[in-house]
């Protein structure tokens, strides 16, 4: 229903406008504070780069982030990633992760993150706690942060916008009427739009979600998804309709497709109903970073990376900030 709502497709969305309207003229007072010196941002005593989108999930934030983060390890820097940790619930904040840290304690795209990039990786609702704790902890270069375009306490050197490019920004309205948590005209005032699977707009860089080898949760192995038997497919992402639509590029029709909320909480016995004798589980890789500690024999999931053929330019600008 709130997919019909926010794209345009249904009329409800006018009962949710007094609600948007208030959010709207909150979030802009909260900008305009800093803007106008109302509030002061605190500035990090190295580069920071935010990665966010202004539409509320499903944009392709977090691979963005992780190639990202890659991008800038290859050319030599160290890397710090800071975020709220949405869905985690640590005992105290900040909360620098490690190799045992839980997507309950940290949230999923945190740990997604760091397993992936091997980056120093800390949660914090003040992203400066955060930041302060990693640099406690070791000298970086830069700091990535994954979301927080709209925390203005924290200032920025680089703002980077990830747009869904076929849905961009639906019927255009504030939350809860619409999908923004802000205006599509902030894109003007944004170091970079990202386009991720859409046809780019005039001076945004396009982008594509390229899938890899399904994984086993369990020993490792990798083979192309169609190769697997009586697939169910899962998905607790922002966007859960986009995995399934890969897995159909790629010639997997599952024989169902279960969709979740987004950083929604699993249990074994919850996912093990899903599957019957003989039909296989597959998910995305941060579904799979919730449930490795129980998985199923025939539980895989699908890993992808951003790719971004035209962001030479702007990584060259990022590098040289951090080497300053």
């Amino acid at each position: 229903m709130i997919e019909r709502i926010w794209s345009g497709r249904s009329a409800l969305y006018l009962l949710l406008l007094p609600l948007s309207l208030l959010y709207g003229l909150i979030s802009n007072l909260l900008r305009l504070s800093y803007v106008w010196g109302w509030r002061k941002a605190w500035r990090a005593p190295v580069p920071v780069v935010v990665v966010g989108n202004l539409t509320a999930g499903g944009n392709g934030k977090t691979p963005v982030t992780i190639w990202l983060v890659q991008e800038l390890q290859q050319r030599g820097l160290r890397v710090g990633v800071v975020s709220r940790g949405y869905g985690g619930k640590a005992a105290q904040y900040p909360l620098v992760l490690d190799a045992e840290t839980s997507t309950h304690e940290a949230g999923d795209e945190p740990v997604l993150i760091r397993q992936r990039t091997g980056a120093a990786v800390a949660v914090s609702p003040s992203r400066r706690e955060a930041i302060e704790a990693l640099l406690q902890h070791g000298s970086l270069d830069i700091i990535v942060t994954d979301d927080g375009l709209q925390h203005y306490a924290l200032a920025r050197d680089i703002e980077i916008v990830v747009v869904d490019g076929e849905r961009r920004f639906g019927n255009g309205w504030w939350l809860p009427a619409g999908p923004m948590r802000e205006r599509s005209r902030r894109l003007k005032s944004v170091t970079a739009v990202i386009n991720n699977g859409g046809v780019p707009h005039p001076g945004e860089l396009a982008m594509q979600l390229v899938p890899g080898k399904a994984v086993n949760l369990h020993s490792g192995a990798e083979c192309h998804p169609a190769d697997l038997n009586n697939v169910v497919a899962m998905a607790g992402i922002g966007h859960p309709p986009r995995f399934f639509n890969t897995l159909k590029q790629m010639n997997v029709v599952p024989v169902r497709e279960v969709a979740f909320a987004d950083h929604q909480n699993y249990n074994a016995e919850t996912l093990q109903t899903l599957v019957k004798p003989g039909q296989t589980l597959l998910m995305t890789e941060k579904d799979a970073v919730k449930v490795r500690a129980f998985a199923g024999p025939d539980w895989w999931y699908l890993p992808v990376d951003a790719v971004l053929p035209e962001a030479e330019p702007l990584l060259t600008r990022i590098v040289a900030l951090g080497k300053n």
